[in-house]
């Protein structure tokens, strides 16, 4: 590995570039609800993003500018703890790493060939048929930021502490995270009006994927999953649709 590739990735597997890189997902999936939804009833969003949005109004405040507000604080707080790295911030990276999750969104539909026919099986009585090209990808993108943050960086990461404490070796504790949260992962897709009928074949191949994408959350970070996911499930609109 050359000094180039090793300083890529070192600088890269960072919180400042997770965070810039995943920040144009959540402005083109908010842009695209807006835009491919306007009468603003009945609203589709991504399952994860309806329950953080549920308990924003809960709480009695505007969902939408609520996260916006969220988002933008949140975005200072790491602007100000990694300010040391805004000064060698390499924005030649931004496309690289985009690229770097093509890859790997590649790399997952090639080993999950085999669940191709399982896939085109499913499509027609899937309820994201129904919906516009424009809503398909404003819930891909949806899916790959806000599956990503609540599976990956909260449930992961609570789920490493967690259990590293209880099983007293970190990367026992890292192997059961993955497979938790991987499961986890896959049971939500069963969850609510737009949720899949259950099968253990789609149970098996979204829970393959989750093991993926934990993977990759581990070793690259939250930016580098997101944009996979996100890229992988364009993709499979794209192609099987």
């Amino acid at each position: 590995m050359t000094n180039h590739v090793k300083k890529y990735f070192e600088n890269t597997n960072t919180l400042l570039y997770s965070f810039l890189v995943s920040l144009p997902l959540f402005l083109l999936y908010e842009l695209l609800i807006i835009i491919s939804q306007p009468s603003g009833e009945a609203i589709v969003r991504i399952s994860v993003d309806v329950w953080i949005k549920t308990l924003f109004a809960y709480l009695g405040v505007n969902a939408v500018s609520f996260s916006l507000l969220l988002v933008a604080i949140i975005g200072l707080f790491i602007l100000y703890k990694e300010r040391h790295r805004l000064k060698e911030l390499q924005f030649t990276y931004f496309p690289v790493l985009i690229l770097e999750a093509t890859v790997y969104a590649i790399v997952v539909a090639i080993i999950s060939q085999s669940m191709v026919s399982f896939i085109l099986n499913m499509a027609a009585s899937d309820p994201i048929n129904s919906l516009s090209m424009a809503q398909k990808i404003a819930l891909s993108l949806g899916a790959g930021l806000y599956e990503e943050l609540f599976f990956r960086v909260i449930l992961v990461t609570l789920f490493i502490l967690a259990f590293s404490k209880l099983l007293g070796k970190k990367w026992a504790g890292i192997t059961a995270a993955v497979v938790l949260s991987a499961l986890l992962f896959s049971a939500v897709h069963y969850i609510g009006s737009m949720g899949d009928a259950f099968t253990l074949g789609s149970f098996l191949y979204r829970f393959l994927f989750g093991i993926i994408l934990n993977g990759i959350y581990v070793w690259r970070g939250f930016g580098v999953a997101a944009w996979t996911h996100a890229i992988y499930d364009i993709m499979v609109i794209v192609f099987l649709s």
